[in-house]
């Protein structure tokens, strides 16, 4: 019996809870990033001859080569957003997330290693970006001083609670 609750605390490791980033210290690097996502997209563009109609295409495609893929999902109840996104391989120290009534913004840069990998293990790492970048327009206003916001295992929960509707009502 000791042993199944020992295996099941090592599987399920308890998740860590993070501080949020003011929007405003967030945004120099999203517009960096941006940039960096448009110019890769004006270099594709060069490169297919300037042929025209095809600038979705060239950002998704800019994106998806300077972005670490992340997949997200989200619920929402009538007092509740929940959000799920997988950011497996990256630690608490490598992601800023800040939380708006409308908005969530989440970064995450790798850090660079400081000696434990093996000689020669990062030169794969072209084909796997090591940056993130999610803006994610809510629906419903949420109320970001209350809002939970944990990795765990890889995964990045978010627990907004929706902003009060009669906020504007009872001080007219």
């Amino acid at each position: 019996m000791k042993s199944q609750k020992a295996t099941k605390s090592k599987s399920n490791p308890p998740g860590v809870r993070l501080c949020l980033s003011a929007p405003v210290d967030l945004q120099p690097e999203v517009q960096k990033l941006q940039l960096a996502i448009a110019v890769r997209a004006h270099e594709l563009f060069e490169a297919r001859g300037r042929e025209p109609g095809h600038d979705l295409d060239d950002w998704l495609r800019a994106k998806s080569q300077l972005l670490f893929p992340v997949s997200i999902a989200m619920s929402e109840s009538k007092d509740r957003v929940s959000i799920r996104a997988n950011f497996a391989g990256f630690d608490q120290n490598e992601i800023a997330v800040s939380v708006e009534p409308g908005r969530i913004t989440i970064l995450g840069r790798k850090k660079e290693s400081t000696g434990k990998t093996e000689p020669g293990a990062n030169e794969g790492s072209g084909s796997h970006p090591d940056q993130i970048l999610e803006v994610i327009d809510l629906a419903t206003e949420v109320a970001p001083e209350r809002a939970i916001v944990e990795l765990q295992a890889g995964e990045l929960t978010f627990e907004l609670p929706v902003a009060p509707k009669n906020t504007i009502e009872s001080a007219a």
